[in-house]
């Protein structure tokens, strides 16, 4: 029974000459069997129809005379009714194009034609389907690859050319000698084909070769069987060979025969022999290859005969084999003794082995060394677990088994080697060691097997050894490690290391701040200690030094109260019978409130007007001071707070007297006054000099004529007396009438000035030639001077002084002074060369000065 593939069957011309193209899909027969069912897939294309009326004939015949078909009819489908005579046929389709039928039960007697036909307004079609209905269940059908070889994976098809929803079946697959097998079942219910088919995926072995693979139908419970389908597999596979016996165990002498059957060949073998160690023994001949056995036969057997033996036959595939073992029983043999670790380092591990052929192997070995015995037992294995020098020399030994005694074939020679013994390293310098010497060491040793080949020192250095074991150090440090030496020889040993004990100065020596542990301000009890590492020999003096100076012995310096003039850079020296080191210099600072504060004038104190001049607090602080106040004469705070006060131009209301006060975070200190005095330039006079003349005559002469002090004669320079400037040259007359309290030294004014008219203060300067005639008088600091004195020596005397000044010497007043409305100055300014007067006591002065 085949499957036969989608049929397309020819429409037959029915209508006008108009009709439409009818067309179908369906298989062309369909397979069941009596009882089962038949599921009729089929497809219809009418393009533009609609299906009216279906009538399934059963061998229908077709009446060429009346236009119709006669036949059993099945089935019949109007637009009113459907009618199924049997009740077994059932339309599963639709109107348009799905034309699918179901017959179920169906019977023998159906097979043959059946006829559909379809019609479809003025048109129609009769659509023939081949059914094949069997009384039973046909067989189904083993579909096996061309070859099968064993072990590689094939798949096997069992195909059943029937399908129907309503009647499920299973193929189920059964291999000779084995259990059932498992596959995969498929269904395929199409218009193109109508089967049901089971695939099997397994590896063949070869002993499945020859036997039977069936393929059975049973019904959906799988309680009955339908049909079945039975195939003989080829299994192709290389020959299976059978040695008899496997194992032979025989005495030296006795013969063996060993025998070799072929089992199973597909293809047949070709050859079939014997084989030991891989060479051929024996092959067998072609006329004997139907007996597909073949013998080895050992007339008498030694022990070389001993081993692996196996048959080899082949095929187009290939060849295949089968061992047999023979074993020949036989005496030890003259033994040998192996040792796997000599020569021996000595305190180590030993192992002998005794080596003899023999079977049974030996069951007792007797050990001899230096041909005395020392050991026996059933150990061939003779083990010294710390060799030592005794037990070198010559060893063999005796093995016995259950057929007697073997003798020696050769002895071992055991070697028994040590690292050097005794090893020592000796100082050969004179003692003691001094840094920087050149040491010479020795290494020494008792024995050594073998010799000493080479020497060994720690610690590692460029040292330079003079012969071997001989090593000279140059140069050696205050601090050389403990050195150690080692022979060698394929072992070394080491020396116990030795300490040279080298002497040096003391290390490291450093000055250390003991207390106070925080800032040192002065007042401070201080505490320095000079400190070192190390030192040999051990018996050190020390020695302080300030800002490199020697100052006094001892290792701790101590200060009860330190003073600012204690600060500097301290130093210790730590000396022993080796040297001296000197510290680093400690840097001591203390801390301390501003002192000594002072003004300094720059370029001079005497600066002429629209020059510069520079005024510098001078101070001396720690630490430094971070602010300044500068004040005038009137004490007035000029808020300039920079250490350096710059007046550029100056101006002759500069000169006063100025100081100044510094700040640390310590403490505040004030500087005393200093005196800065601003001369008028020569433009400045000539322009001034005509009104400021004709002034000052007229306050002169008033003060010859009526004035007259009521109290003795001051010295200037008493309190609110006269006034030096810088130079000392500077005098000023003042009289009784002073109503506000006196102003401190440096403070008052310094001359005449002109310019400014005060309310209540009155300025005059005269300026005389250079040539004047009068007589000159040296005073009591050699000024020359010219007096116009009134002599009588009262309280009352009127004196006015002319001095004589260098040409181009010009003083003049701050315009500010901080006098009485009742005061009044004069000056008189000659120029010329000359020097200060002599100051007499009790005297009040006009002073000229130039």
């Amino acid at each position: 029974m085949h499957l036969l593939g989608p049929l397309f069957l020819l429409l037959e011309y029915l209508a006008s000459s108009n009709s439409h193209q009818w067309k179908f899909e369906h298989p062309a027969i369909l397979y069941a069997w009596e009882g089962a069912c038949v599921w009729i897939p089929c497809h219809r294309v009418i393009p533009g129809i609609v299906l009216e009326n279906l009538t399934v004939y059963q061998n229908y015949v077709y009446d060429d005379k009346t236009k119709n078909y006669n036949g059993t009819i099945l089935y019949e489908k109007t637009k009113s009714q459907v009618h199924d005579s049997q009740g077994r046929v059932k339309f599963l389709g639709d109107k348009k194009s799905n034309c699918t039928l179901h017959i179920d039960p169906v019977k023998a007697q159906d097979s043959g034609q059946l006829g559909l036909l379809m019609t479809a307004k003025n048109e129609r079609w009769m659509e023939n389907i081949v059914l094949n209905v069997s009384k039973t269940a046909p067989p189904p059908r083993i579909e096996v690859p061309p070859e099968m070889w064993e072990s590689q994976e094939v798949t096997l098809t069992c195909l059943l050319n029937f399908a129907c929803f309503a009647h499920q079946i299973k193929l189920l697959w059964s291999l000779q000698g084995s259990l059932q097998l498992s596959s995969v079942l498929s269904t395929s219910l199409t218009t193109q084909a109508i089967f049901t088919q089971s695939k099997l995926t397994f590896q063949p072995l070869w002993t499945h070769h020859g036997k039977n693979l069936t393929c059975q139908v049973w019904n959906d419970t799988a309680d009955s069987l339908l049909s079945q389908e039975t195939v003989w597999l080829d299994v192709k596979h290389k020959p299976k060979l059978d040695v008899i016996p496997k194992e032979i165990t025989v005495t030296e002498g006795d013969p063996v025969t060993m025998t070799c059957q072929v089992i199973s060949s597909n293809p047949e073998y070709q050859t079939l022999s014997w084989f030991k160690d891989g060479i051929l023994m024996r092959e067998q001949e072609t006329l004997q290859r139907e007996q597909k056995t073949l013998k080895l036969t050992l007339p008498k057997v030694t022990k070389q005969m001993s081993g692996k033996y196996h048959c080899e036959a082949n095929n187009d595939l290939g060849s295949s084999a089968s061992e047999a073992v023979l074993q020949v029983l036989y005496a030890p043999e003259p033994s040998r003794v192996q040792i796997f670790s000599s020569p021996a380092k000595e305190e180590s591990t030993v192992n002998l082995t005794c080596i003899s052929q023999a079977n049974p192997p030996p069951t007792n070995y007797t050990w001899y060394h230096n041909n005395i015995e020392v050991r026996r037992g059933t150990d061939k294995t003779f083990q010294i677990l710390q060799v030592l020098h005794k037990h070198a020399g010559s060893y063999f030994c005796l093995a016995e088994n259950s057929l007697g005694l073997g003798g020696v074939d050769q002895e071992a020679e055991l070697d028994v080697q040590y690292s050097p013994k005794e090893v020592t390293m000796v100082i050969q310098n004179p003692t003691p060691i001094r840094e920087g010497d050149n040491v010479t060491l020795s290494c020494n040793y008792a024995s050594s097997n073998p010799s000493v080949t080479r020497y060994k020192w720690i610690p590692l250095g460029s040292w330079k050894e003079l012969v071997p074991g001989v090593l000279m150090i140059q140069k050696v440090a205050w601090n050389a490690e403990p050195f150690a030496c080692a022979a060698c020889n394929q072992w070394c040993s080491w020396a116990r290391p030795v300490n040279l004990q080298v002497q040096y100065a003391p290390r490291d020596v450093k000055v250390l701040l003991i207390s106070p542990h925080s800032e040192i301000h002065s007042g401070h009890a201080v505490l320095l200690r000079c400190n070192f590492s190390s030192s040999r020999p051990t018996d050190v003096h020390f020695f302080w030094k300030k800002n490199g100076i020697f100052l006094r012995e001892g290792r701790e310096l101590s200060f009860g109260s330190i003073s600012p003039e204690d600060a500097g850079s301290y130093s210790c020296v730590a000396s022993n019978s080796i040297g001296q080191s000197t510290s680093k210099a400690l840097v001591l600072p203390v801390l301390y409130a501003p002192r000594r504060l002072w003004v300094s004038i720059s370029p001079k104190d005497s600066v002429m007007e629209g020059k510069k001049a520079v005024l510098t607090c001078e101070s001396d602080a720690n630490p430094p001071i971070y602010q300044y106040t500068w004040f005038d004469w009137n004490n007035q705070n000029l808020h300039h707070n920079h250490r350096m006060l710059r007046l550029d131009p100056v101006k002759v209301q500069h000169s006063g007297a100025y100081w100044c006060q510094g700040f640390n975070k310590l403490g505040v200190d004030r500087s005393p006054p200093s005196t800065l005095t601003v001369y008028y330039s020569l433009q400045t006079i000539s322009r001034r000099v005509a009104v400021g003349l004709g002034l000052c005559l007229i306050i002169l002469f008033l003060a010859f004529l009526g004035v007259k002090f009521q109290r003795s004669w001051k010295r200037i320079q008493s309190q609110q007396g006269p006034q030096e400037n810088s130079s000392g040259q500077s005098f000023f007359v003042r009289n009784n009438k002073i109503r506000r309290a006196p102003l401190p030294e440096g403070l008052q004014s310094l001359g005449c000035y002109n310019p400014v008219m005060e309310d209540s203060i009155s300025y005059a300067m005269l300026r005389f030639p250079a040539g004047e005639t009068d007589t000159p008088r040296i005073g009591d600091a050699g000024t020359p001077e010219v007096h116009r004195p009134s002599l009588n020596r009262d309280n009352t005397v009127t004196y006015s002084v002319v001095q004589k000044r260098q040409v181009g010497d010009y003083e003049n007043v701050i315009p500010d002074a901080p006098e009485d409305d009742g005061i009044h100055y004069s000056e008189l300014v000659h120029l010329g060369v000359g020097e200060r007067p002599l100051r007499q006591e009790g005297v009040e002065y006009v002073t000229l000065k130039h």
